[in-house]
Formats: C-alpha cells, structure tokens, sequence
C-alpha cells in the first residue's frame, strides 16, 4: 500500500527502473482476484502487451503470469527513437500466485481482452462443500452443512 500512493517510494521506483533498466529485473503488475461462483478470478492490468509474449503457466501449485512490452520498434530506414518522456513500464513482467490444493489446475482458463488477462480457477470437485448423511440409531437424518461462515 505504500508504495503506490507515497511519491517517495514512487519515485525511488521510478529511479530504480531507470538506472537498472526495466530488462533485468521483472515488474508487477497490478490485479484484482475474488470468487465467482465456483471460480477463483484474477484479473491483471496488461495495457499495451502483445498477446504473443504473454505466458501463463501453472505447476506446482503455483500460477505464473509473464508478458512483455516492448518499446517504440525501429527499422532501418527510421531515425533512432528519442524519448521526450517515457513514464509507461517497458521490459518484462511477471507475477506469481501460490494455488491451494482445492482448484482444478487442469482446467484453468485465461483471456485477454482490452488490455486485461482474466484468468479463471475452478475449485476442484473434491473441495466443493456436499450433503452427508448422518445415521442416528436405526433412523436417517440428513444434515446439511456449507464451509461458507
């Protein structure tokens, strides 16, 4: 939290970039996440990225996203590119998310549309709440219970 509304801490960001470069080291990227039902969404700010660097991969219970944005390419016959002001992240980046054994990893989904990447986790079956029958004596009674509190 403080890093985002401080100028400070804004600023020395600003001047790390610009002194180690955006390449070398990978930058977050913002996101929301919550429950949709029986999916976990995340949605990640990714304006301006090429659909064809984004990578999203899922192993070991963890989930990482990378992309990259490239700066204002060249040709051959262009003059070289001079930036008057360049505040938009350039470089790589990448976030990763530690997954909890109760999401279906092998149907995860992602899309990006309009400068988002919404990627769904279903919860797995085996972690869905389910109805119990409870004997009592030489009667049934069914008790109903949520993991929802």
């Amino acid at each position: 939290m403080t890093l985002a509304f401080d100028p400070f801490f804004r600023d020395l960001n600003r001047l790390t970039t610009e002194v180690f470069g955006s390449a070398r080291a990978p930058q977050t990227m913002a996101m929301d996440a919550y429950r949709a039902g029986e999916d976990y969404v995340v949605e990640f700010d990714l304006p301006g990225i090429d659909a064809e660097t984004l990578e999203v991969n899922a192993e070991h219970n963890t989930l990482t996203v990378r992309a990259q944005r490239r700066g204002r390419p060249t040709s051959e016959g262009d003059a070289e590119v001079s930036y008057l002001a360049a505040e938009r992240p350039r470089g790589t980046f990448s976030r990763q998310l530690s997954l909890g054994s109760g999401l279906d990893v092998e149907h995860i989904s992602a899309d990006y549309t309009d400068g988002v990447l919404t990627v769904r986790l279903p919860v797995a079956e085996q972690a869905k709440p389910r109805r119990i029958e409870v004997g009592h004596g030489g009667g049934r009674k069914v008790i109903e219970g949520t993991t929802d509190q």
